[in-house]
Parts: C-alpha cells; structure tokens; sequence
C-alpha cells in the first residue's frame, strides 16, 4: 500500500503542471478516490496536502472550486467526528485558508463539517489549525440559517465554538451569536471542556446586549460550573447589576434566579458589601415571583461554600432571609 500511496500523493502535483487533459483527469481520480472503502490514515495527509497545493495553484486550474469540496471528503467523511483527534499528521498551511469561502459557499453541510473536522480534530493544541477556524466565526453564526444540519456538523460546530471562544466572536454580532449558541443547543455531553464553556458563556452573558435571549440551559449550566467548578471565573458589579436590571426588566424570573446565585458565588465580598442593598431589593422582586428560589438559592450557596470558609455565604443567608420575609409580606 506505501508504494501506491507515494505514487498517489505525487499525482496532483504532476497533474496541475501538466497539460490540460492532465489536469481535467484529478477530478475523476478524487471521485474514484471517493468510493474507496477502508482508506489508509495517510490518504487523510495526502488529501489535506492536495487543498493546499490546488489552492495555491488556483489560477491554472478552471475546477479548482469543485475540486476542493471532494479532497475534503476524500481525506475527512469516513473519519469519526465524535473523536478529537486525528491520527493523521496533517499539515496546515497558509493557502488552506482559502478553503472557507469555497466550503461556506458552496453550502454543503457535509463538505463544511469536512473542513471543521480537519481544523478542530487536534483539540485546539495545534495553532496554525485554531488560527484558521478563527476566519470560520462569521461563516459560522449565520450557517443554520443556509445549511439543515446533520447530527455530524451540529457536533462539530459545537466544538469549533469551544475552540474558538467567546473573544473570536466578538466583531460578528453578539445578537447573531446567541442567536446560533440557542439553535445549538449545547448540553453538558457535548462540551470536550467545560471550563471553556463556562468562561464563553459568562463573557457572553456580560457583554451581550441581548442576554436575556440566551436559553434557559445555558445560564443552568453555568450555575452548576460556578457551584462545582474553579475559581477561574471573574464577574464585576456592573456588569451584575445591569444584567439583573436587564432580566428584572425583562421578566426572565427563571434566568434571574441562576444569575442571582452566580452574583453572589462571583463576586468578591467587597463588591457585596457596597451592593447588598441592591441586591437584597432584586432578590425581593425574584422571591415575589418565584417562592421555591430562596431554598434553591440557599442550598446551591451551601454547596458552593463547603470547604471555602468564605464571609460571602453569611452576607447572602442574611440577605435572603430579609428579602423572603418582605416578599412573604407582600403577598398577604
């Protein structure tokens, strides 16, 4: 099999500085190459190589936009996308970033979820693979609005989203952004890693004008990572105050009573202190709509303060308990 694949791997090359007849033979040799069952992890290699060389090459090669899609599927559908790796020692070059308005463009959902697979199967370790998925985000927040998605491509986009965090995404419209993180519909199973994920929803959360469209499982999700999760997250009071007046505004009680806790787990003690009060009033308000959230609220606290010793958990126990009162009251 070596012998042949030396010989393969060198056909393109001697095809695009060959004559016309030559170079109109690649595209049956790749759709041949197409219906090859057990390939060998190499033709993944040569597969890659051949993109880069027809990109570079572009100008003498009339098919080079059709050629293009079936390399991708020559070296990438037969592989498995749940896998983060690639056994394969591809290698990524500066003319594959020609690749991303020849895939999106062609809105294929197969072929984009090719082109995923190869720049997001080393994890995100290998850097010129995550430099290229970056010129991917703005192709990729208005993708299901071109493309049904298969279970291959929802799979994989997820994970182009973990890899390329929240800051890849900023100058593409964070309204567009949510909009795609809801169609997604990210669960715990699919995320490779959660810390990630955590510090891409909370910058999201942040920094999004539109934050209260952001679905229900996602602001979960990030409650359940702050309570059991590191102390790498980092939240500022006015930040937590404008998206508690947002939801307030809103009316979103349900998504209110996540960011209530992560308020509280978030912040440092003197940030609580210059804003109990107001934070006291928003829990109020929350306790009138939603009883159940002082217990839920208190017990996730517990949770979060075993084994840290912190002064948060009295401030927020003495808060809650104020707030519940007066909400009870009200109700009378």
């Amino acid at each position: 099999m070596e012998p042949i694949l030396d010989q393969l791997s060198k056909a393109v090359p001697s095809a695009i500085n060959g004559t016309h007849t030559q170079r109109e033979f690649i595209l049956y040799m790749l759709r041949d190459l197409v219906k090859l069952e057990n390939r060998p992890e190499r033709l993944t290699e040569i597969a890659y190589d051949w993109c880069s060389m027809i990109c570079e090459n572009r100008q003498s090669l009339r098919d080079w936009k059709r050629l293009l899609p079936v390399c991708l599927e020559v070296g990438f559908r037969h592989l498995d996308f749940q896998g983060q790796y690639i056994v394969a020692a591809i290698t990524h070059t500066e003319h594959h970033r020609e690749l991303v308005d020849v895939v999106f463009g062609s809105r294929e959902s197969e072929v984009i979820a090719d082109l995923l697979h190869a720049w997001t199967a080393e994890g995100g370790y290998c850097e010129p693979a995550h430099t290229l998925l970056g010129f991917c985000a703005e192709n990729l927040v208005f993708l299901h609005h071109l493309v049904p998605f298969s279970p291959r491509l929802r799979r994989l986009a997820i994970r182009s989203v973990e890899l390329i965090g929240y800051e890849g995404f900023e100058g593409v419209g964070m309204e567009m952004f949510v909009e795609f993180l809801n169609h997604l519909h990210v669960t715990a199973e699919d995320m490779d890693d959660e810390p990630r994920w955590a510090r891409l929803l909370l910058n999201t959360i942040k920094f999004s004008r539109r934050t209260q469209r952001l679905s229900h499982q996602y602001w979960e999700f990030l409650v359940e990572f702050t309570v059991w999760g590191s102390q790498s997250l980092e939240l500022g009071l006015v930040h937590s105050m404008r998206i508690i007046n947002s939801l307030t505004g809103a009316m979103e009680w349900s998504k209110l009573e996540f960011w209530m806790g992560i308020v509280w787990m978030l912040l440092s003690q003197k940030a609580i202190v210059m804003a109990e009060g107001e934070l006291s009033n928003s829990m109020v308000l929350l306790f009138r709509q939603r009883p159940g959230a002082a217990q839920k609220l208190n017990r996730q606290m517990d949770w979060w303060d075993r084994g840290r010793g912190s002064d948060v958990l009295g401030s927020f126990k003495r808060a809650s308990k104020q707030a519940h009162g007066k909400a009870q009251r009200d109700a009378l």
